[in-house]
C-alpha cells in the first residue's frame, strides 16, 4: 500500500502525469463516451477509461464495497484504487481498505490530510464536524483527493442514480469541470439489486456495516444507522441539510 500526505497549502502532490489531451478535447471526449457507452456494461465503460488513459486512469473507493475496484482489477490488473484516510473511519471501513489490498489485485493508495485530527483541533476547534461539516470535509476529503488526482486525467467512482435524487442524473463518462478531469461512474445504471447480485456472485469484499444498518458508510461522527424507510443516504449528516460530502459537486 502506498501512502501519500497531501499538502493544501503547497499543492504538492503524488506526480504529475503526461497530458493525454487538451482540457478542451478530454471534455469532449468524456460527453461523447457517456452518449456511447449509456448502454455498455460496467466492464465495458472501465475497459474503455484503461484503453483510453492507461496509467493515467485510477478509481477511488470509500471501503463500503470493493465493487468498482474489483470490476476495475479485471479491466486493469493492478490498478491504483485511491483511499482517503480521514482520520474519522469506523474501524470497519479501514478494516475492508487492508482486506482489500490483501486479497485483490489492485493498487491501493491511502491519502491524508495536511493535517492530523489533534491538529486540525488545535487551530479549528475540536468537533469541527458538528460545528461546520463543510469545512471539515473540505479540509480532511476535498482539498486531499484534488493533490491526490493530480498524476491523473481520468477517476472512477461508485455513484449510482438510484442512491439519492442529487445523483439522479449521474453520467457513466462525465467531465468532471471543479478538477478538469473525466469522471467515470461505471456502476451509475445499477440498483441496490444489481450491485448484491454482483458482490454474490463474485464473493465481493463490503463493509461489515452495511450488515448492521448502514447502508451508506462515511465517518463515524457523520454517520448513523438508517431506519425503515429512510433513505439509503439518509444516516449521513442526519440532522443537517447537508447530502454531499464535496467530492461529487
Amino acid at each position: 500500500m502506498t501512502a501519500v500526505q497531501t499538502d493544501t497549502e503547497t499543492g504538492t502532490g503524488n506526480g504529475t502525469g503526461t497530458d493525454t489531451g487538451t482540457d478542451a478535447e478530454l471534455k469532449a471526449l468524456a460527453e461523447q463516451a457517456g452518449r456511447d457507452l449509456e448502454d455498455a456494461s460496467a466492464l465495458e465503460i472501465l475497459q474503455w477509461a484503461v484503453r483510453t488513459f492507461g496509467k493515467q486512469f485510477c478509481v477511488t473507493s470509500s471501503m463500503e464495497d470493493a465493487v468498482v475496484a474489483h470490476l476495475a482489477s479485471r479491466a486493469d490488473p493492478g490498478v491504483d484504487v485511491v483511499f482517503l484516510d480521514t482520520g474519522y473511519h469506523f474501524p470497519e471501513t479501514i478494516g475492508t481498505r487492508d482486506a482489500v489490498e490483501a486479497v485483490m489485485d489492485v493498487n491501493v493508495i491511502t491519502l491524508t490530510p495536511r493535517q492530523t485530527v489533534a491538529e486540525q483541533d488545535a487551530e479549528y476547534g475540536p468537533k469541527l464536524h458538528d460545528r461546520d461539516p463543510d469545512l471539515c470535509c473540505a479540509l480532511r476529503k476535498v482539498a486531499p483527493l484534488e493533490q491526490g488526482l493530480t498524476k491523473y486525467r481520468a477517476w472512477a467512482t461508485g455513484l449510482r442514480r438510484d442512491e439519492s435524487p442529487t445523483r439522479a442524473n449521474t453520467p457513466v463518462v462525465g467531465w468532471d469541470e471543479k478538477r478538469r478531469k473525466v469522471k467515470i461512474s461505471p456502476i451509475a445504471r445499477w440498483t441496490q439489486d444489481d450491485v448484491e447480485a454482483y458482490v454474490s456472485e463474485h464473493g465481493v469484499l463490503t463493509n461489515p456495516l452495511l450488515m448492521d444498518g448502514y447502508p451508506s458508510v462515511g465517518c463515524a461522527p457523520c454517520t448513523r444507522r438508517v431506519l425503515e424507510g429512510e433513505d439509503a443516504r439518509a444516516g449521513r449528516w442526519s440532522g443537517s441539510n447537508k447530502t454531499e460530502c464535496g467530492l461529487h459537486g
